[in-house]
Parts: C-alpha cells; structure tokens; sequence
C-alpha cells in the first residue's frame, strides 16, 4: 500500500463510511457502557432523561390546560351540535338547538358500543345566595347522569344520582332531584358549600310553577376558575327554562366506542354535526395563551439544560478518552473521522436519553392525573399525545447538536504525541 493510509472517511462510498463510522461509535459506546468507565455515560443519559421527562410532563400539563373552555369542557368520544340550517334543530332564543333530545338520547344508549349518551342544555339561572345576599347568575348545565362518573363543563357527574326521574317519558311531571354540583366559582358567587339549600329566583319561572330550590350535593374544581358552572338533571332545567317543549338541549354528548358512538350519532341526528372528539390535540396549544407559554419556556429551558449536561458531560468523557481517540488517528483515521465519531457517539447518548425520558414522562403524566384526581381535580389535568415522542426525540437531537462543538473541540485537541509521551 506504500505510504497511502487508511483513512474510512476516503475509502469507499459515503454510505459505506458512514456505516462504518457509525458502527464504531455503537462499539465504543457499548464498551464504554458496560465497562468500569460508564458512569459518565450513565450520568448524561440521566441528565437527558429527567430533562425531556420534565419536558413532557409540563407540556401535558400545558395541552391539558388548553383542553377546551369550561362550557365545552367534558370527556365525551362523540359531540352532536345543530347546524345553523339543520332540519333536526329548533331555533331557540340563543340559537338553534337539537331537538327531542330525550328520545333521541335513550335511542343511541341502545346502541352496541355505546356506554351513554347525555344531551346538554346550557341557560343562565339566578339564585339566591346562602347568606341572604342578592341573587346571583350561575351557568346551569342539565344533563343526565348515569352510574359513571362523566366529566361536563368541567364537572364530575359523580355527586349527582344516576338517572333523570322527572322526564317521566316525555310527562315531565315525575319527582325531582333538585340537585346541584358548583364549580369553585359558583360557590364563592354564591357563598354556598355542600349541603346548603339555594332556591332558584327570576323571571323564567315559569307562571304557577312555584319556585323550586336545589340543594347542593358538592363543590368541586373546574377547569374555568372564573366561570361560575352548575350541573343539574336535564328535565329539571328544561322545564325551568321552557326547554321541555319539544325537547331541547343545546348539544348530545356520547361516551363509549368512537365508531360505535358516531354511528348512533349519525343515525339519530344525520343533519347535525357530527365530531368525535380529539381531546388531546396539540394544536390547542397555540389557541391557548397561557398554555402556549407554558409549553414554550418548558422547551427553551428544556434544551438550554440538556444541552448544559450533555456537553459538560460528554466533554468530560471525550477528555477521558483522548488515549483511545490518539489510537484511532495512529492506525489512520483523519481528523474528520474521529470528530464524526464523537458526534455521532454524542448524539446516540443523547437518543437513548430521550427514549428513556419519554417513559418516564409518560408514567410522570400518569402519576399527576392521579394524585391531582385524589385530592382537587375531578379529572385528568395532563394529557399524553403520540406526537410528544417525535417532539421529544427531536428536542433531545437539538440538544445535542447544540451541545456537540464542546467535545469537538476537546478531540480536536488530542494529539498523539501528546497521548504517547503521557
């Protein structure tokens, strides 16, 4: 061969060195990895786990956040909503609004791969506050609950009982419940807590009817903390608002099966919209301003300290291992092979840190829906998407890009002279 050396970076065509470039990098990484040396490894895909975990949990926490306003705040699979020029509505005061949404509800609960279905009826309601003061307007939501707990304009159906006694097939004259779940805000509206009695005030009571009360069955957190919100029975509120002729109600809303569910959406309402719920959608992020910030100092921080660990780190490591890199340019690597080297050994660390912190931020989602359902929110304050993977991976690989010039610089500087006179 003379005095022609082998350099990898010359030899062959560009895919083959890059695979034999890369599958160096695998090797070091691997011996480095499960030989006595591993610890600055261990440490820099630590460091990238807990930081893209930290990153996937703020931003599920951010999604959740922008998960919609409080009115349309539920976890249904499918939404039923009239069209503005649909046949199957009725124009209402506030617009046009569904029709016979009792039978119509009970239909669809029949359906294979149907677990409920609940119409939604949205008015103003005056109250009486329970120390006497002057009435106030809450944001009553009828619905019908069932043996579940649902989650309707960002409250738990759970506190109310199961069933919707005074509809009485379409009489509207069986008993009523005369039950109340307040959102927080409601509560302090109306200086109300568990237990008390409000009674129900106004010019919509309708003439004769006597006024009715509601007693409240819980307070709870809602997703709206300035919105005052209230879920009751459907019927009660239909016959309040004059709703109960012609049944009406300004949404369904279907849990179960999502094909299933739009099936028996379609079938009961074919001119209405239809939409099955994307409850984890990201775009809703930039809808979201407060979310959308959220998110956005979560990635800057993210890649600012990923990128601090992994180049210190990895620096440190390429410091370390200036003897083997001095070996590689003595059998004939060039200078632009082992820097290749280093940064592809970078970048694979950085990957298998991230692979590993999207575990654990999914379980990190997992354990602060459950500790926040435990103690103040009555359902999931964090969402979990399969579009945070690529944005994870992604993050991590800018991270060690933007990391990778300091240990460049470190192997640049070995030298084998150097390395043989130590």
């Amino acid at each position: 061969m003379g005095n022609d050396e082998f350099d990898p970076a010359s030899a062959g065509d560009r895919r083959g060195r890059w695979r034999g470039l890369i599958g160096v990098s695998v090797t070091r990484l691997w011996k480095r990895a499960t030989g006595t040396r591993s610890r600055r490894i261990a440490a820099t895909v630590a460091a990238v786990a807990l930081t893209i975990a930290l990153l996937i949990v703020v931003t599920g926490v951010a999604l959740g956040l922008a998960d919609g306003g409080v009115v349309d705040d539920d976890d249904a699979d499918v939404r039923i909503t009239p069209e503005d020029d649909s046949l199957s509505a009725v124009d209402g005061v506030e617009g046009p609004r569904l029709g016979a949404t009792n039978e119509r509800a009970d239909r669809i609960r029949t359906r294979e791969g149907v677990a409920h279905a609940s119409p939604a009826l949205v008015e103003p309601v005056r109250l009486e506050s329970a120390d006497g003061g002057e009435a106030r307007t809450v944001l009553f939501v009828g619905v019908v609950p069932d043996d579940e707990s649902r989650t309707v304009s960002g409250l738990s159906t759970a506190s109310l009982e199961p069933g919707d006694p005074h509809y009485a097939d379409g009489a509207y004259d069986g008993p009523r419940r005369g039950e109340v779940v307040l959102s927080r805000a409601a509560a302090d509206r109306l200086a109300a807590e568990d237990g008390d009695e409000l009674a129900v005030t106004g010019p919509q009571i309708p003439e004769g009817m006597p006024a009715p009360t509601v007693t409240v069955t819980a307070v709870e957190d809602a997703g709206d903390d300035e919105t005052p919100v209230a879920l009751v029975h459907l019927s009660e509120l239909q016959t309040l608002a004059g709703a109960d002729d012609g049944q009406l109600a300004d949404r369904m809303l279907v849990w179960g099966e999502r094909d299933a569910a739009q099936a028996a959406a379609t079938d009961a309402y074919p001119e209405a919209s239809i939409t099955a719920v994307e409850r984890t959608n990201p775009s809703a992020l930039f809808d979201d301003g407060l979310a959308f910030v959220t998110s956005l100092l979560a990635l800057v921080v993210g890649v600012v300290i990923c990128a601090s660990f992994v180049a210190t780190t990895t620096g440190m490591t390429v410091n370390e291992d200036r003897r083997t890199l001095a070996v590689l340019e003595s059998i004939g690597f060039s200078t632009s092979s082992r820097l290749a080297i280093v940064a592809v050994s970078t970048l694979l660390t950085t990957l298998f840190g991230a692979l590993v912190g999207i575990v654990l931020g999914a379980v990190g989602i997992y354990a602060v829906n459950e500790v926040a359902a435990a103690t103040v929110a009555p359902g999931a304050v964090a969402q979990l998407h399969p579009a945070f993977v690529p944005y994870a991976i992604i993050v991590a690989l800018v991270s060690g890009l933007v990391a990778t010039p300091y240990p460049l610089l470190v192997a640049a500087r070995t030298s084998v002279l150097e390395e043989v006179g130590r």
